[in-house]
């Protein structure tokens, strides 16, 4: 009877042949596993709303204060080139929709006073 325990001489156990039981299997294919860099850049694009909310708040307030230095140099008498420039870089960013209505106005009224200040100083 093929497959069966077979008692080995002096009582030892030893498993039978694996003649006439199942063929061996051959191993899988190895496969490269991906790569970090594209499992970074994957994690990149696959944005939920809450990180794109949380982005585009840190930007309003980045653009609020410098706003806000702009202020306290005019307010000195002075003219705040680099608070201009970082107003100018952020603006230049970009702004997403966060799919809150209510914080799209108001980023919006932001970027809209941003590019009053901006238009005021250059021109």
């Amino acid at each position: 009877m093929s497959g069966q325990r077979t008692p080995a001489a002096g009582g030892a156990f030893r498993l039978p042949d694996a003649q006439g039981g199942e063929a061996a299997r051959g191993a899988a294919p190895l496969r490269a596993a991906p790569s970090l860099d594209a499992l970074i850049a994957l994690q990149e694009m696959i944005e939920t709303p809450t990180e794109r909310r949380r982005k585009a708040v840190k930007r309003g307030r980045g653009l609020l204060d410098s706003l806000d230095a702009l202020k306290l140099a005019l307010l000195d008498g002075r003219v705040d080139d680099r608070a201009l420039a970082t107003m100018s870089a952020r603006l230049d960013g970009g702004r997403e929709r966060t799919g809150d209505p209510g914080l799209d106005d108001t980023l919006a009224a932001i970027d809209l006073r941003v590019r009053v200040e901006l238009a005021k100083r250059r021109g």
